[in-house]
């Protein structure tokens, strides 16, 4: 038997301003969505969080260099897809071989899915043999929002002009299965490589999907 549609706020995944639009892949609904804070081609926030590491860790810090931003929540079904086939790890590998700064970042409020002591996220960094430079806090959610991050993963690439290149979705297959993640167009792959190779990025929004970030009410 069906289930009756529930729409939550926790179940939304984020839609992007060209659309305008929210998809609730577990409910089946669907709503408006605000238009995120940022925009591809302005200067985004600059923040400073904690670190797993235990150091305090800003944007500024990386003045010149090119940022990737990823949005995480380990027990969510579509980070576990990228984690699990080592998808997002040879893209942090990749990206720090070629001088890119990779800062991921956790949202999620005390005590709700995805919230780790920074002893569990370096855990969780061994035991996937993840590469990012950072693991960094956002536990009242203030830099998630500041940045209209509603997905894990959401993704945000920052140009060394300290201009936004990139956000949205890692890829273009919004589905929990491994087997989509070959013969994906993997837009930070692409977003990194043009700017690498000195071109503008040619797809700079896509609407980004996975698990709503479980923000502080």
């Amino acid at each position: 038997m069906n289930r009756p549609f529930r729409l939550s706020r926790r179940h939304l995944l984020s839609g992007s301003a060209l659309t305008g639009l929210v998809f609730a892949f577990a409910s089946g609904a669907a709503v408006l969505a605000a238009p995120p804070p940022v925009r591809p081609g302005s200067p985004p926030p600059d923040f400073t969080l904690a670190s797993a590491a235990g150091a305090q860790v800003s944007l500024a810090d990386f003045k010149g260099k090119t940022v990737v931003l990823e949005w995480t929540n380990h027990a969510c079904p579509f980070v576990q897809k990228h984690y699990s086939s080592n998808n997002m790890q040879n893209l942090q590998r990749d990206a720090a071989r070629a001088g890119v700064v990779w800062l991921s970042i956790i949202s999620s409020a005390p005590g709700e899915q995805g919230a780790v002591s920074a002893e569990e996220a370096n855990r969780l960094t061994a035991s996937r043999n993840a590469a990012p430079a950072q693991v960094l806090f956002d536990p009242d959610g203030k830099v998630g929002r500041a940045y209209g991050a509603r997905a894990t993963p959401h993704m945000y690439v920052i140009a060394p002009d300290g201009r936004l290149a990139y956000m949205g979705a890692i890829d273009d297959r919004p589905g929990t299965d491994v087997a989509e993640i070959t013969g994906a167009r993997n837009h930070v792959r692409e977003a990194l490589a043009e700017l690498a190779a000195g071109k503008p990025v040619s797809t700079r929004q896509t609407r980004a999907y996975g698990c709503a970030i479980k923000y502080a009410t």
